[in-house]
Order: structure tokens, then sequence, then C-alpha cells
């Protein structure tokens, strides 16, 4: 580990490599304790470079052999890393032959090489190769190879690398092994091993262009049988591929391969992704409908992977949006196809938005905002977050709004001529994009667009509307801004696609006709000023603007726009997702009123009877499906409430949203037992839209029946919920149950919790949802962080498990605002004695955690005082990581 390191990599000083690897030959010996990796290297010097020495990355590796040509040669060590001096001169190539040993089972940080559940697994991604042997380890330095693996054949039977399985055969010893050559280039982050006793779900495919292929799901035995959703994932995520963008599987086989110790979701190893098993393995009796959706997402994402960032890779790591928001993008359009339906797609696109809006508009206003891509960072895994994602694919789906769908394929076919094999910028990718469309919004403003890669923060876009009888015409004013954010004091307009309707007083859209300039596509503007006027003639009434209709930009909206008029967007915007957001603006300004207000007290009836009417014509809609429903009536959380104010009282926040979601249950009982009873029963489990919907809003249904009768002291529903959690047939109506009774306070959660650890105490990622449920219950009389605390006792509870942790401390620390943020403070010292714990084990997980206090700056007193000391507290100590290191020093500089 790297302590105390303080080097800044900045993207201005990106130099190429001295030298090139050309090809890998790996003969790796597995052992928990002693793995022995001999690596042989064909080098040669980078001729646009000056000459200089070869200074190869390592990590807690032990050196006992270096030849040059097959002689012995000088070395130093300089820090960690290797370096080589006396080196052959001139452009032809020479073998590098490197012996050194590393220790697997005592890994903890889950990079390079580990052991998991007695198998082996490898996490390269960024700087995880470093740590199995010495090597350029960035992502320009690409190279084929061939990886022979040994093992004792009884404990570690199943062998696995990247590419095609060339050789495999017994050995002395009871130890067999297996060779695989990856016929195509790769930097050292895709490589990957595993090893170990495993079983696999396989299936052959044939795809659109005729080719056939292996695809292989391995997991341990004894969850083979949760395999299948996984595996028609993949087949979907191949066929997907070629249909929508013309891109084909490339390998013989294609292997995923689950393990229970991972720090991410998944990673895109060149034809053998390793996942957390938590995006592998579903059956209805312990996956929801949630982890469906997750699995088809990720499965995809990673195979996506396959071209967007194994075939076409960064530069360095400052690009890292060119692999990820795209493949982010490609994954969440893969999934609303997969949806079908026209309300189940609007469903997908509102739940990626939520979370841009709740997750990634708080980074970009915290210590940690940056750049889709960044100038300059400590720890590059830091830099794995909602921004270079999540609004890193708002970024790419802009460009196919501004292109539409057969330009955006275009400039995707493209970037893959000029660039495949290659490792490439994100100008790189943008400019093929323009270079494919001439005369588009695109290319008339590429300048101007790149700022979305440069600049951090969330533009605000204003707009100011007056509809004139007398003319017939309706005026829109919109402005942008951008605040300023760490080292970017200022800001230049954006090119920002608004997507744009009006609705009619009947509740139709009124024809849309510029009196000057044209409208994209019919009815999008493109924002490149810092401010304009928009005039729409023919308008014989007035009319309610509708903006960024699909939330076609990343932006915050503020629009002046009255409640009544939000009212009629609720139940007449042709647009599902700004019909859905005319009902969270309407819930957001009750909160706000009542939150800025601190000197009043909170009524108990916060919401007007127009807000409950509103709530009740879209429950009993009949043309609206219950997923969308669902959404509709579902409040906005705490944490983006906690966004629009300057100053956060996190109490106070809870409270209003307290009374907000009692009043919303009490006063529509009725409905809700209607809604209970007509989506209830959706017979045998499938994983499909439509009974997901009906699924969630009869949890919905039963989360508010229950807290009606917290307050009435009725028994009958807590009594029939507690009865659903038993009989459930799967788990999402299983721990809607549980959840309702657990929210609500009511004695029947006790029980329920007991009888769901019987039933599932074997199951880890059953359990992992049992640990979080608990993490995020109603803190009631400071009943949170006792709970959690003695949690952290029981013997199913781990800090070395990733997922665990997750579960347990990130429910308090970041989804449970009312538990963490206490005015005693002790919510915060618990934080930081949680990461100084977890930062010597896994400094990744350590350093998500501590990003939980990015906000403490806005926060009210007390807590803005606890939470600062909490922070310095962590910062002190002088044997920190790097990665936690940058996220309290960026921090404490707010």
């Amino acid at each position: 580990m790297r302590e105390g390191q303080t080097a800044v990599t900045r993207r201005q000083d990106y130099q190429a490599p001295a030298f090139w690897i050309d090809t890998v030959d790996l003969t790796i010996d597995l052992d928990p304790t002693k793995t022995r990796v001999l690596s042989k290297l064909v080098v040669r010097r980078n001729p646009d470079v000056p000459a200089q020495a070869l200074k190869l990355d390592g990590d807690e590796l032990n050196l006992t052999r270096v030849l040059v040509g097959g002689a012995g040669c000088s070395f130093r060590m300089e820090g960690e890393s290797l370096v080589l001096e006396n080196l052959p001169e001139g452009a032809e190539p020479f073998e590098l032959e490197l012996f050194c040993t590393c220790n697997p089972a005592k890994n903890t940080r889950l990079m390079g090489l580990f052991m998991s559940g007695g198998s082996f697994f490898t996490q390269c991604e960024s700087e995880g190769f470093r740590r199995i042997t010495y090597f350029l380890d960035r992502p320009d330095v690409m190279a084929t190879y061939t990886v022979t693996l040994r093992a004792d054949k009884k404990l570690y039977p199943v062998l696995l690398s990247n590419g095609n399985l060339t050789d495999s055969g017994d050995l002395e010893g009871g130890r067999h092994f297996a060779t695989w050559h990856d016929p195509h280039r790769k930097p050292s982050y895709l490589f990957a091993v595993v090893a170990g006793n495993l079983v696999a779900r396989e299936q052959r495919i044939t795809t659109r262009s005729g080719s056939n292929h292996l695809l292989q799901v391995y997991v341990r035995p004894g969850d083979l049988d949760q395999t299948e959703h996984a595996m028609n994932s993949l087949v979907h995520s191949v066929l997907w591929d070629e249909w929508r963008f013309g891109l084909k599987l490339d390998l013989e086989r294609f292997m995923v391969v689950a393990t229970s110790d991972f720090n991410f979701g998944a990673m895109e190893n060149k034809g053998l992704n390793i996942f957390n098993s938590k995006y592998v393995l579903a059956k209805p009796s312990t996956a929801t409908d949630a982890d469906y959706d997750g699995i088809e997402g990720v499965i995809g994402h990673e195979y996506f992977h396959n071209w967007t960032g194994d075939r076409v890779t960064c530069r360095d790591w400052f690009q890292l949006s060119l692999k990820e928001g795209l493949t982010v993008f490609r994954d969440q359009s893969f999934s609303m196809d997969m949806a079908g339906t026209a309300s189940a797609r609007a469903v997908k696109r509102i739940a990626d938005v939520n979370v841009l809006r709740t997750v990634q508009f708080a980074e970009d206003a915290g210590p940690m905002a940056h750049p889709v891509r960044p100038d300059e960072y400590l720890e590059v895994t830091n830099f794995y977050t909602t921004t270079i994602y999540e609004k890193g694919a708002e970024v790419v789906r802009m460009v196919e709004t501004l292109l539409g769908r057969e330009g955006f394929r275009k400039g995707l076919d493209l970037y893959f001529q000029r660039h495949d094999g290659h490792a490439v910028t994100c100008d790189d990718f943008i400019q093929a994009m323009a270079d494919a469309n001439a005369g588009s919004a695109l290319a008339r403003h590429l300048a101007q667009y790149k700022l979305w890669y440069s600049q951090a923060g969330t533009p605000q876009l204003k707009a100011q509307g007056q509809w004139d009888a007398a003319t017939q015409t309706y005026t829109l004013q919109l402005a942008q801004s951008c605040p300023p954010t760490p080292g970017q004091p200022s800001k230049l307009p954006m090119v920002i696609p608004v997507r744009l309707g009006l609705v009619g007083a009947d509740g139709q859209d009124v024809p849309l006709a510029l009196q000057h300039g044209e409208l994209l596509h019919g009815d999008i503007w493109v924002l490149t000023e810092a401010e304009t006027t928009l005039v729409f003639t023919g308008v014989t009434s007035e009319p309610v603007p509708s903006l960024l209709r699909g939330f076609s930009a990343p932006v915050k909206l503020q629009a002046a726009i009255s409640d009544a008029q939000l009212m009629h967007r609720l139940a007449h915007d042709s647009d599902p997702f700004n019909r859905w957001d005319a009902g969270q603006q309407l819930g957001l300004n009750v909160a706000l009123a009542l939150i800025q207000d601190t000197s009043a007290a909170i009524p108990a009836a916060p919401l007007s009877p127009a807000f409950i009417d509103a709530c009740r014509a879209v429950l009993r809609d009949p043309q609206l499906d219950a997923a969308f429903k669902e959404l509709a009536l579902t409040l906005p959380e705490e944490d983006y409430i906690a966004e629009q104010v300057d100053v956060v009282d996190p109490q106070r926040i809870h409270a209003v949203c307290d009374a907000m979601e009692e009043q919303l249950a009490r006063a529509l009982q009725a409905d809700w037992q209607w809604a209970y009873e007509q989506n209830h029963d959706t017979g045998a489990y499938v994983p499909e839209p439509v009974a997901a919907g009906r699924r969630a809003l009869a949890g919905l249904a039963l989360h508010m029946l229950c807290l009606a009768a917290r307050g009435s002291g009725d028994a009958v529903w807590p009594g029939k919920t507690y009865q659903r959690f038993k009989d459930a047939g799967n788990m999402t109506d299983r721990l809607h149950a549980l959840d309702a009774l657990l929210y609500s306070g009511h004695e029947l959660a006790q029980p329920a919790l007991a009888r769901y650890h019987q039933l599932f105490k074997d199951e880890a990622l059953a359990l992992d949802k049992w640990f979080a449920l608990q993490a995020r219950a109603p803190d009631r009389a400071g009943s949170a962080l006792p709970a959690v605390r003695v949690l952290m006792q029981h013997p199913d509870f781990t800090l070395k498990n990733p997922n665990r942790a997750r579960s347990l401390l990130f429910g308090l620390c970041n989804a449970n605002p009312a538990g963490f943020h206490r005015a005693d403070g002790a919510g915060y010292a618990f934080w930081a004695e949680r990461v100084l714990e977890l930062d010597p084990l896994n400094p990744q997980v350590a350093a998500r955690l501590a990003r939980a206090l990015d906000a403490w700056a806005r926060l009210a007193e007390p807590y803005r005082s606890a939470a600062r000391a909490a922070i310095a507290r962590v910062a002190a100590q002088p044997s920190l990581s790097n990665d936690v290191r940058e996220v309290v020093t960026r921090a404490l500089a707010e």
C-alpha cells in the first residue's frame, strides 16, 4: 500500500511511454500464499520518445529474477517500481523475463490477484496488474497475451483466462494446466485469471451474422440454479449489440464468472468478465425485481465494453468516461429496448434520471466535483463516479439527441473504423461523431460542446414564459448559467438541447411554430447562448410549458410555473418524464416552504386538498401503468430535497417528509386499499415490467397502509402485511411487506426479521438485504445508530466482504439521513471509526464510505461543526491510503 504518497497526476502532463510491450507470455503457478509468476515480454523502444530507462510498476511483489535476452542484467528499485537502464538500443524488440511472487491470501484490498471462497480471482482496473507482476501498467500499452495457469487439480479444477483455450492437460503431483491466448491487443487492466471449484451454465448461440459462439456463466457449486436470468441477459446483449450497432462477438467463447468478494459491480476483462455475485445470481425466492433489472443492465454493460472499452480503450485514466459514459448510455438503451412498451421505457428513464439528480447533482455541488474528463487526481479509483458514468452517459445521450439515431450510428461506425485496436481520448470520440455528421448541430458547435467534458458542475436553466392573447403568441425566455466548482470559478455557456412542448388548456400538445429560427427534429431548441428568447405563433389559448422533455439535458431547471400549471401537467403532459416530474416538483414546493420557514411548526397536514386530489387521480387513472403510478406517488427523496437548499437541517427535512408521507397515507387510505387489492396478485413470478410494476404499486400501498395504521392504532393492515410476508411467493413481495412493518415501527417487524434470518441465513445476497433494511429503518428516539452497532457484532457481519460492509455501513451513513445526522454528532463519530477501520483492509470501500460527508459544509449547526471534526479526525491519521486521503483533504478544503 502506498500510504503517504501525495503526488498528483495531471492530464496535461501526459507523455507516451518510452517503451511498448508487444506480447506478454505469462506462466502462473497458483498457490494461496506464494503464487509464482513468470513473465516473458517482447519489448521495444518507442522511437517518438527520447531514450530513457524502463520503469515498470509493481506493488507488494517479491522479485527473484530479471533477464534481458536470456542473460542477467542490472536493475534497481525505486520505491515499488523496477528500473532497468542498460537495455538494448535501437528499434529492434528484445525479450525481458521477470520472475516474482505474490500472496493472494493476504490481499484484502481485492486488487490484483486475490482469494474469495477458496478460489482465485483478479481485478486489474485500474492499477491492479502491477500487484501480479512488474509491468507498464497503463492503459495505452496494449499487447497480446498468452497465459498458462498451473494449479492443484482437485482444489482448482477450473482454470480460466482471457481469450481462447489453446491447450490443457495434467501435470505431475496432482496438478494440471490450461493455456489461453487472446488474439486481441489489450491493456493490462483487462487481464483476468480465475481458478477454483466452479460449475458453468453453458449455451451455444448463432449470431445474426451466422457465427457460432459458446457462452458460459461460472458460479460456485450449488448456485447454478440462479444463473438462468444472467445467461438470458447475456444472450440478449450479444444479439442486441449486433442488431443496434452492428458490433459482433469477436471470440469463440465469452465467459462470466461470479464472486462474492468484489469491490465493483463487475469488470469487463476481455472475454472473461468477473462479476460481483449480486449481478449474476437470481431466483425468485431471494432476488427482487430490482435485482433482476440490475443483472440485465450490468451483464449488458460489461458485454458492451467488449467494443466500447476493450477493442477501443482509454489513452489514460482521465479519459475514463470515453468507455464508461458511452457504455452506460449503451446499457441504458439496451434496458429500455428490453422493456418493450413506451410506458416501461419511460419508467426506466425516470429511474435513471432519479439516480443522476439525487447522487450526481450532489457530487457536482460538493468538494469532489470534477468534469466528465477530470484534469487531475491523487488516486484514480476515486473517479469511478456518477459524474464519469451517469453524467458521461447523458453527454453521450445528448449527442444522439443532436444527431438522431441514424446519425449517432454513423458516428459510432466511423469511431470504430478510425480507432479499433487503439487507446484514444474523449476528443477522438466526439470528433468522429461530428465528422460523420457534417453540418449537424454537433458539428457546428463542436468546440462549445466539448465543454461538457471539461467544465464541472450542473448547469442551471432558467425559464420564463408569457402568453399574449392579442397576438396569439407565447414568448419563452431561456437563460443558462453554471455555479463555481473547485478550481473552476467561472464557466462558459454550454450546448444544451432543450426538448420542449406546450400543453394546451384541453390537455393536448399545441403545435410548435417558431416566429424566428427552427426547432431541431421539430421539438428541440439547441441553446448555445447565455440567454435567448423564443416566440411561438398560433397559440390561441394560454399554454403550460413542458421543458426538458425526456430530461433532454443534465441540467437543473428553474421554471416560473405555478402549482396550478404543475397540476395541469401532472394530469395531461404527453411526456411521461415531465408528467412524473410535475408531481415531484409539487411535492418539492411544499417541502421547501416548510423547511425554509424554520420558525414555523410543521403541520400535521402540510399537503393541500388539491395535491391530495391530484394524487388520487393518478392512483385511480385506468390509463396509467402501475409502475408509473408507483413512481409518481413516491414523494421526493430527502437527499434530493437537501440539494435544493443552501443550509441543510437534516432533521427538519426528515420531519417535513414524514409529515407529508403520513398525510398521504391517511388521506388516501381507501385508495391505497383499492390499489393493493387490484395489484397484489401477480400470479407465478416472472421478472417482466408489467408484473414488476404491479408488485411495486402493491408494495407502496402496503407501506402506506401500515403507516396509516401506525397513527390510528389499527391492527388489521399490519396483520395482513405480516401474513403477506409469511406467504409471499417471491422476494419482492416479501421485502415489501417486511419494509412496511419495519418502516411503520410495528411490533410485528421483529418476529418478521427473525423469521427472515432463519429462512435466508445461508443466502449471502438475501442476508445483505436483511442488514441493509435494518440500517435504513426510521430513526425513532435515536434508535438507528445503536441498532447498527449491535448488528456489527452479528456473527454474519464482516467488514472484509464489500457487499456486507456496504449493506450495513452505507445503509446508515448514505441512506438514513435522520439516523446518521444526529445532533450529538455520534453518527459522524461512528463514520470516522469505520472509515479508519476499513482503510487498511480495503481503501476503495473506505473511500466510498468517506464520501458520505461530502456535503458537510452546507449542514446547519450543530451538525456542521461535528461533521468537520470527524473529517479532521480521519485526515489526521498519518497512514491513510491515497484513496481516503484525497476525499477527506478535498472535503476539508471546502
